[in-house]
């Protein structure tokens, strides 16, 4: 295999696998009333359905470095695809609805092992200099599939059935297996190291446990009591898995990756912004549909702009990476994002539609560049031999941030909304209103974890194309 080559196509067959898990990640939310008639049971029934997913990716993406390490970056990337696309297969042909939610299980566990395996071998094939372009190509899904989900989920339920929205999962599956095998280098281990099995099960049920609660977070399926027993359970085992990665020889997550500042300094700050990002998914359709009562195919087309403007700053971020650093960048930025979120709560119905268009594309646009930054620094000082387990960490955090943020997102909402009627349209927009100021200010404040960071972090990264950027002066 020819490296440029590889070099040139590997970050579009890592998008291609991405895209397909974070699209399947939103797109079946809005096919729960059409399952629920299709399978005969009640819509609430198959919330499990999405659970589920949500639960097996949080277990199994801590054991993905381990896997790659032992058996290849390639093979277990090309593994993973293709478990992906069977699960879908059997997703689409489900019968009843615990066919459907196994075959959700066993979808989740192979995204969970797309996502950090890709992104790890984006960080070992590249030199750090080239890693911000790469890693824009990457960070394209994670910002594009959230928004596009609903908007093609509902059109594929309009006119199909909700059984097409795993079919189409197919051929993107067996494109991407076909390039991963042409195109995707094969890295493993220099020391095979044993499966903590220990802090697997303590790590695992303890972030299983946190992710099922934020999942049904607002539902009141379950009382104050059992809600609070099975949080503080969650917690204590993790607490465990901190005291036994300690005192482990290989740990499930070697936490001293931490005491690595543009690590610690990516992973916690960003942890922090995708809590306030995260929210954004589920209240703009409730600003759109409930808010200014727009049809949801309307509301749907509303979020694409945000999308569009992700892509586009893709072709700058390194310039100005270059020019400013990430110190600068991810302060300043992290706080025009606390700005932006804060304009949806001007938009209220009677609101041109370009000022909407206007607030979606700073959203998508300032978004991209975040995440494009703190997802490349976090591997600015991390040696070589640390990737893979620096890749399964950033990616559990990650995941465990996005639970966090739909569960804020809820809980920001639901407080403000009360008991409001739905046809009190006014007090419905002013209730959401509020809910948008305080994701924004509690984005804003991410912004200080960043502030610690120093002005030369991150050089490793963009000093190529800062050089570039002052020579063109």
């Amino acid at each position: 295999m020819n490296d440029t080559a590889a070099k040139s196509y590997l970050p579009w067959v890592v998008a291609t696998a991405l895209f397909m898990e974070q699209l399947d990640s939103t797109i079946v939310n809005t096919a729960i009333p059409s399952m629920a008639a299709s399978l005969q049971v009640t819509p609430l029934s198959l919330k499990a359905v999405v659970t589920s997913y949500i639960l097996s990716l949080a277990v199994s993406i801590p054991i993905s470095g381990w896997m790659a390490d032992r058996f290849g970056t390639r093979r277990v990337f090309m593994t993973a695809i293709g478990i992906f696309t069977i699960a879908s297969v059997l997703c689409g042909l489900s019968v009843s609805s615990p066919m459907l939610v196994a075959a959700r299980l066993l979808q989740g566990f192979g995204a969970a092992m797309m996502m950090p395996v890709g992104r790890l071998t984006i960080v070992r094939t590249y030199p750090k200099s080239e890693l911000l372009a790469a890693m824009n190509f990457v960070i394209i899904p994670a910002l594009i599939g959230p928004l596009l989900g609903p908007t093609i989920g509902g059109l594929i339920v309009h006119w199909l059935s909700w059984r097409e929205i795993f079919f189409i999962n197919v051929p993107v599956g067996l494109v991407a297996i076909f390039l991963a095998h042409r195109y995707m280098p094969d890295y493993k281990g220099d020391h095979t190291r044993p499966l903590d099995v220990i802090g697997f099960v303590l790590f695992g049920t303890g972030v299983a446990l946190l992710s099922w609660l934020l999942e049904i977070f607002g539902e009141h399926r379950l009382d104050v009591t059992s809600t609070t027993v099975l949080f503080l359970l969650s917690i204590a085992l993790l607490g465990a898995y901190m005291w036994h990665a300690q005192e482990a020889q290989f740990p499930l997550l070697r936490l001293a990756l931490f005491k690595i500042r543009t690590f610690r300094v990516s992973v916690l700050g960003g942890f922090i912004t995708r809590i306030g990002v995260g929210g954004l998914p589920f209240l703009l359709p409730l600003l759109y549909q409930l808010g200014l009562g727009l049809p949801a195919w309307q509301s749907g087309l509303l979020m694409m702009p945000s999308a569009a403007a992700a892509m586009f700053m893709k072709f700058i971020s390194a310039r100005v990476l270059a020019r400013f650093g990430y110190r600068q960048v991810l302060v300043v930025n992290t706080l025009l994002i606390g700005v932006t979120i804060s304009m949806f709560s001007f938009v209220r119905e009677g609101t041109p539609l370009y000022v909407i268009v206007a607030i979606a594309l700073c959203q998508g646009f300032f978004n991209s560049l975040q995440f494009s930054s703190m997802n490349s620094i976090a591997y600015a000082d991390v040696d070589q031999a640390d990737s893979s387990m620096a890749s399964t960490m950033a990616s559990s955090m990650q995941q465990l941030s996005m639970s966090f943020g739909l569960a804020a997102g809820s809980l920001v909402t639901g407080w403000f909304l009360g008991d409001l009627p739905q046809s009190n349209r006014a007090a419905l927009t002013s209730a959401l209103h509020h809910a948008f100021m305080t994701l924004a200010v509690l984005t804003a404040l991410s912004s200080l974890v960043f502030y610690s960071l120093r002005r030369t972090d991150g050089e490793a990264i963009s000093m190529a194309k800062r050089s570039d950027a002052q020579s063109a002066d």
